[in-house]
């Protein structure tokens, strides 16, 4: 898509709208379907002036009026696809379109983005410092997850749930809802068997492996799940996936392949990097090429490297050593 476009027609009744982020990530690929004589979104970027901007031109694009819109579908609710769900119900506040996601999803939205834990919750910066950071380091890390909040708001007022194994009619297509779970852990996968096309959300990347993290209210064995569910859905027949970030996948296999290769070598270093014993911080200083990491980037950092520890260690190759504050790991 060219800059001068907002909006790109990727497969038959699908655009794809690239959303600016304020991040080393800077954009969020979000789709718009037609969805009969509407439209269906399918994630929605960060609620920052340029999103709106970049929203509303894709909108006039395709002569679209905000009451248009059916419904909102969250692949999951990470601020980069959540944050913009209540801003487009505010468009049409005596109508909003209604906003769907999985049960989990759902329930982290309401725990995540409370913007009285935001406000308040200090738990954070003690989970970097058990990581190993410094108190001053925490704190300006665990600060930026704050500034991310705001950008969530307005929240809609309902989020309604979809399951794993139904499925949802957009238009003519019938997509199969899969659950795809360890970048977050009730992301949803959708699968249009006629079309072979799948809408992967951050599950599976081009270019970028999607952050496996053990963050503080994440589920038990995020890489595990992760990697499982990548060995399942192999066997599907998919000639073009539209992901969260990044390129269109037209290598379904192949990609899964590359993102199963490099965990296992992502492993590796990771247990070569506590041979002696080390912190979570001190094993992402071997892990990653850190030097001008953003606050925003040693969070993903943290949380990735101790998902490969929380990894290795349930598979008995690493011990935990649970210091008082500092948290150790030491290959057996």
């Amino acid at each position: 898509m060219h800059a001068s476009e907002p909006c790109t027609l990727v497969a038959e009744g699908i655009y794809q709208v690239r959303i600016p982020l304020p991040f080393a990530l800077n954009i969020v690929n979000c789709y718009l379907l037609r969805d009969g004589d509407g439209w269906t979104v399918l994630d929605t970027g960060l609620n920052t002036p340029p999103a709106r901007d970049a929203w509303k031109a894709a909108l006039t694009h395709l002569h679209i009026q905000p009451g248009d819109i059916r419904r909102i579908i969250l692949t999951h609710v990470h601020p980069d696809h959540y944050g913009m769900a209540g801003w487009f119900g505010s468009l049409v506040a005596d109508a909003p379109p209604p906003v769907y996601t999985s049960v989990r999803e759902a329930e982290l939205a309401g725990i995540l983005w409370n913007p009285q834990r935001l406000q308040e919750d200090i738990g954070f910066e003690r989970f970097l410092v058990s990581a190993g950071m410094t108190p001053e380091m925490a704190q300006t890390v665990g600060r930026g997850i704050q500034s991310t909040g705001i950008q969530t708001l307005p929240h809609p007022a309902t989020i309604h749930t979809l399951a794993a194994g139904d499925t949802v009619d957009i238009g003519g297509r019938h997509f199969l809802i899969l659950h795809a779970p360890g970048h977050s852990d009730g992301q949803l996968m959708f699968y249009d068997a006629q079309d072979n096309l799948m809408l992967s959300g951050d599950h599976v990347l081009m270019k970028i492996t999607p952050n496996i993290g053990l963050w503080p209210d994440t589920e038990p064995d995020p890489l595990g799940r992760f990697m499982r569910s990548l060995r399942e859905l192999h066997a599907y027949k998919v000639r073009l996936a539209l992901p969260g970030h990044k390129a269109l996948i037209t290598d379904w296999q192949g990609r899964i392949e590359e993102l199963l290769a490099h965990h296992e070598q992502r492993l590796d270093h990771t247990l070569a990097a506590v041979k002696n014993g080390a912190t979570v911080y001190e094993t992402s200083l071997q892990v990653f090429q850190s030097d001008h990491f953003s606050p925003h980037e040693w969070r993903f950092a943290i949380v990735e490297t101790l998902a490969h520890l929380d990894y290795l260690q349930r598979a008995g190759k690493v011990t935990r050593e649970e210091g008082e504050p500092v948290i150790r790991f030491q290959a057996v």
